[in-house]
This record gives structure tokens, C-alpha cells and sequence, in this order.
């Protein structure tokens, strides 16, 4: 991460509650993916075998009030644009029992997002795959082993970005290899379970 960005980051932790969580304990690179099941904001359930046709899945904790993951939304828009036709999906879930499906609905409709984006009230989701921040991300391969984990690129600001670790993750598994980078840290508000 950029030196700006880790400075950046470290401010908002003591103003914001905002957390940097190293990968997972509970989940490894390489780790079957545990199943999960959450209220989409269409009104309708969501688990992870509704992916089960997709050739690459990315999860992502995310919520409605954390800075750091809102400030992620737009890319997770464009993402999910440029991946459309590429039989590569994304998912959000939210965990944080400080929300709920009503202004999780609000939000979707409101930046009209192009991802399924759903509630976990229970908050078992985000404590199988060792969720620790908003957002948190896991890329998931045809067989639904985990491929990588951590955050979505190297910085917050996106004029700074050097590094986009999902993308990248996501382009070698569609050629059949495995990402170089696996994990890293995620950067983001702490999950409210």
C-alpha cells in the first residue's frame, strides 16, 4: 500500500473505528468455501450455490456506513461491468447488526448497484469465512476454492491505486492459473457483530 494510503488509513482507524485485518484465520487460500445464505435486497434468498454456474465468484463483507467501503461501491460497479460477460459474478453481503435490509435496500437503489447485495443478519457468513472489516473480499475459483483474499487494490484514493489485487485474481483464474498475489491485508471499519 502506498505510504499515503497507510497514513491515510491509520487517521480514520482512530476517528472511525477502522481496523486493518491481516487474512483470514477461520479461511485459507486454497479452502473449500463455506456455503452462506443472506436476504437479498430483491426480497429474495441468496446462498452460494445460486453461483454455482459462475466460472469465478468474488464475496464481498461490505456495509452502508463505513467510509472505506463506500468509497469502494463505484469500483465494485465498474467491476462488475467490465466482468459481466466473462461468466464472473459479485456478491456483497453485510453482516453489521448496526443495519439493516431497508437501508440496504435504499443504498442499492439509490447507486444502483449491478451486484446482488444482501443481508446476513445472523452473522455466521462473515465469522465461516473469517470476515473482519468492510470490505473484505474473497475471490472464489470454478471449483469454489478460495483464491485470494484481502482487499480490492493498494489504496483508498483511487487517483493512487497502483495495484488491483481482485482483477488481477480474477484474470488468472479465467486463464487457468492462480493469482501471483493470494492474500492481503483488508483495510476497512471493523465488522459490527
Amino acid at each position: 500500500m502506498a505510504k499515503s494510503g497507510v497514513w491515510g488509513c491509520v487517521g480514520l482507524m482512530f476517528m472511525l473505528g477502522c481496523v486493518s485485518a491481516m487474512r483470514a484465520d477461520e479461511l485459507k487460500v486454497g479452502d473449500k468455501a463455506p456455503a452462506f445464505k443472506a436476504e437479498s435486497t430483491d426480497g429474495k434468498a441468496l446462498t452460494l450455490d445460486d453461483f454455482k454456474d459462475d466460472k469465478v465468484l468474488v464475496v464481498c463483507f461490505t456495509c452502508n456506513d463505513c467510509p472505506i467501503a463506500v468509497a469502494y461501491e463505484d469500483r465494485f460497479i465498474e467491476f462488475t461491468k467490465q466482468y459481466q460477460d466473462k461468466d464472473v459474478k459479485f456478491v456483497a453481503l453485510n453482516v453489521n447488526v448496526t443495519e439493516d435490509l431497508e437501508a440496504m435496500k435504499t443504498r442499492a437503489e439509490k447507486k444502483k448497484f449491478n451486484f446482488p447485495y444482501a443481508y446476513d443478519g445472523s452473522g455466521k457468513s462473515a465469522e465461516a469465512y473469517g470476515a473482519k472489516v468492510t470490505p473484505h473480499l474473497f475471490v472464489l475459483g470454478p471449483d469454489r476454492h478460495v483464491a485470494y483474499i484481502g482487499s480490492f487494490d493498494d489504496e483508498m484514493a483511487t487517483d493512487k491505486v497502483t495495484k488491483r489485487f481482485v482483477p488481477a485474481a480474477v484474470d488468472a483464474l479465467l486463464a487457468g492459473k492462480q493469482p501471483e498475489v493470494t492474500a492481503n491485508k483488508a483495510f476497512g471499519c471493523t465488522i459490527k457483530r
